[in-house]
């Protein structure tokens, strides 16, 4: 039921990439873990180290499994010396739940799943904090990235504004009640008309990801792939003891089979999820996980696994857009700079 377009995905992207716009994304997960064991047992179901996160930190994280496949990614946010909030992706939240609830048995910390009660706007781009700033006694442009204030916001208390856009193009995230939502929604609108402020689909949203290369789970990452071959070692901290932590500390010292790679396309041509990878010689080895039209670049652009001895950036592949093997360059990400 989310709005998955509103005038059109390019003309959205757009606007977040140069002024303002507001994705809903209520659909997201929430988990509130507390007591004496949370630390511990997130340490224990997350892959990145929740112990060095101060109160008012963010964290990006995932959840492995226990056969080198990723049960999902999520962020960590630490809201009191023993209250984190995480938040996952929606289509997840049972399977997310289940994964903590089983592992928690051994830790008997606090669990509640607060999904239903919580609503989430993400107001990004390059203007997002001036158009705002008038909606919050907050100074809304000292958040660093990855950080949280919990503060009032367009007449509501207590509302957590975060730093964690997945847009690459700056602004933050309002988490609140259901009940304030539409009240927020309306003032946000108020306040940005001067600045062109618009709604966002979900389709601008995985274009706007996509550009920037962050991983979207059930495309690029899934439980057929590892935090190591998915380039996600930077949230893989083997200083802790966590779920199959010594089967990727393996699979890092002896280097993954495959990588997860982005590419240009150095012909006319839109790469799609599930087209097939190939070689100089027509050989597949490896499949689009994500690819478009970019927008921003007005090239075709995409992600997908390859055997290592072909990741390197500058080599050349080919991507198979139904019968023509359009050439396409490896290349290392970000794809749009600003």
């Amino acid at each position: 039921m989310m709005p998955v377009q509103y005038e059109g995905v390019t003309a959205e992207h757009l606007t977040v990439r140069a002024s303002v716009g507001v994705f809903d994304v209520s659909h997201m997960g929430e988990f509130i873990v507390r007591g004496e064991n949370a630390l511990a047992l997130i340490q224990k179901v997350t892959s990145n180290d929740a112990s060095k996160l101060e109160v008012g930190d963010a964290q990006y994280s995932c959840f492995p499994d226990e056969k080198n496949g990723i049960v999902d990614d999520l962020l960590c946010y630490k809201i009191k010396e023993d209250e984190y909030l995480l938040v996952v992706n929606a289509s997840n939240i049972e399977k997310d739940w289940n994964w903590i609830s089983k592992y928690n048995e051994d830790f008997k910390a606090g669990l509640k799943d607060v999904s239903e009660d919580y609503s989430l706007l993400a107001i990004q781009g390059p203007k997002a904090v001036e158009a705002m700033q008038a909606l919050s006694s907050l100074d809304l442009a000292a958040i660093p990235f990855y950080k949280f204030k919990i503060s009032d916001f367009a007449g509501v208390e207590d509302v957590i504004i975060s730093a964690t856009g997945y847009t690459g193009s700056g602004g933050f995230e309002i988490y609140c009640k259901n009940g304030d939502a539409e009240q927020i929604w309306k003032k946000v609108f108020e306040a940005g008309e001067a600045f062109g402020i618009k709604p966002i689909g979900l389709a601008a949203r995985d274009t706007l990801r996509l550009e920037m290369g962050y991983c979207l789970y059930g495309n690029d990452i899934n439980d057929t792939t590892s935090p190591i071959e998915a380039g996600l070692g930077w949230i893989t901290k083997f200083t802790k003891d966590f779920v199959n932590a010594e089967a990727l500390a393996k699979e890092k010292e002896q280097k993954p089979k495959r990588r997860l790679v982005a590419f240009e396309l150095d012909e006319k041509g839109i790469p799609r999820h599930g087209y097939d990878i190939i070689d100089g010689d027509k050989n597949v080895i490896g499949v689009v996980t994500s690819g478009t039209m970019s927008p921003c670049l007005q090239k075709g652009i995409g992600m997908g696994y390859v055997p290592r001895t072909s990741a390197k950036a500058g080599t050349q592949i080919f991507i198979q857009v139904r019968k023509k093997a359009i050439p396409a360059t490896i290349i290392k990400l970000p794809f749009y700079k600003g």
